[in-house]
């Protein structure tokens, strides 16, 4: 598959990192923070992640299937204070393991301990917000269900709602389990790095960049992503889409 080569190629090519700023490592250390969001930071990199796609104080952001809301909490401390986030989430992701994500989300929100932060419990086909009026959106561990479920046309559909409510110049920012060419992606939880780049740039995005910070060479990609001696390690693509001005 020559295009699928030339993607992959491009996923190495444009690699690149970016310095985290110190107010959102300062912010990422307050107290308030639980426990199990601080532990989980030692494989996700939330600082560097956010410096890599840019995301500003002030802004306008979404959080794409946020289920329990990690990444929400890390958006709501990096856009500060004037900024707002969307924290998505379909009903099937709510209802998931007896609600165990509605639950976790309810608790993260409670007491306007996050007032930045609107819980939106929309389906992904039906986002309710203005087209062209979103400043960055970022999905994370999620990629890989639609695709593996539904097909790349799925996965272009998703993409392309995403697209629609950003506004021009505005970034998606994807990140994924990798998988490899010969395995059972589906029973993994996996997908190649290259099938999303794909599918985004069906979608109308264009690839500004992509970040190895998430990478561990120590995962194989054989193993299911849930497995005891490589979660929340596992090799991951970070992929920057741009909606073109």
């Amino acid at each position: 598959m020559p295009r699928l080569f030339l993607l992959l190629s491009l996923l190495i090519a444009f690699s690149v990192s970016a310095t985290p700023k110190t107010s959102v490592v300062v912010a990422l250390m307050d107290e308030s923070r639980s426990i199990e969001d601080k532990a989980r930071d030692g494989g996700r990199k939330p600082a560097e992640v956010m410096a890599f796609l840019g995301v500003e104080p002030g802004m306008t952001v979404i959080d794409v299937i946020a289920a329990g809301g990690y990444y929400t909490e890390v958006l709501s401390r990096t856009v500060g204070y004037r900024g707002k986030v969307y924290a998505q989430n379909p009903a099937a992701v709510l209802n998931f393991r007896e609600g165990a994500n509605d639950k976790a989300m309810a608790a993260r929100l409670s007491d306007n301990r996050l007032p930045n932060v609107i819980r939106w419990d929309k389906e992904n086909t039906e986002l309710g917000l203005a087209p062209d009026s979103i400043d960055f959106a970022i999905t994370a561990l999620n990629f890989h269900d639609i695709y593996n479920s539904s097909g790349k046309e799925a996965a272009v559909g998703f993409s392309r709602f995403i697209f629609n409510v950003l506004k021009p110049g505005a970034v998606f920012g994807v990140i994924d389990h990798e998988g490899d060419p010969a395995a059972d992606n589906k029973a993994l939880h996996r997908m190649q790095g290259g099938l999303a780049l794909e599918a985004l740039l069906e979608a109308g995005f264009s690839i500004e960049s992509t970040s190895g910070v998430l990478r561990n060479a120590g995962d194989d990609h054989t193993k299911m992503v849930f497995d005891p001696s490589i979660r929340g390690k596992t090799d991951r693509f970070l992929i920057k889409a741009v909606k073109p001005k």
